[in-house]
């Protein structure tokens, strides 16, 4: 019995340290997450748009709910937008296997599989489907505000009428 007495400090550390690492605390935002594994804060919207988030640090799992789908641009030349739902398998340096995030190219949306970090070089890797993206690491330190509506867009009409976002893809 004194030898389980004993031990119960150690089981309780134990404990306590397991469930710790799995959860955020409540000081850590999803963009300290972000940071603290290589890569920069400003790939998801501020924190204001952001319903709950959580990220496993056993699996690598971070998965992120807004409050609403919504559009983000970066340095007034790049135009995300956001699903109501984003996730990916976060690992240092890299975000792998995303969903729920968008990116205009040329009048077409296109989805970012993977951002990763070209460590020391400055840049940033997405991965947009059919090809690679380079862009300066720099725009996405700060995270930007988020917009719901089309308003953000500059609505080009192709041959066929068509124009808007990745909604309208749907």
């Amino acid at each position: 019995m004194d030898q389980i007495i004993r031990s119960l400090p150690l089981l309780l550390l134990l404990l306590l340290s397991s469930t710790t690492s799995s959860t955020a605390t409540d000081t850590t935002t999803i963009h300290d997450i972000l940071r603290d594994n290589g890569l920069p804060g400003g790939l998801v919207p501020k924190s204001a748009y952001i319903a709950s988030y959580s990220f496993d640090t056993d699996t690598g799992l971070l998965s992120v709910n807004l409050t609403q789908p919504c559009y983000a641009r970066y340095d007034n030349s790049i135009l995300a937008y956001f699903d109501n739902f984003i996730a990916g398998n976060l690992s240092f340096g890299a975000l792998n296997g995303v969903e729920g995030l968008k990116q205009e190219e040329l009048f077409v949306w296109l989805p970012v599989k993977g951002i990763i970090e070209e460590e020391g070089s400055g840049v940033i890797l997405f991965d947009i489907e059919l090809a690679h993206k380079r862009l300066s690491r720099s725009l996405f330190e700060e995270p930007p505000d988020c917009h719901a509506s089309e308003a953000l867009i500059n609505p080009v009409q192709d041959i066929f009428g068509r124009r808007g976002g990745p909604q309208d893809e749907r």
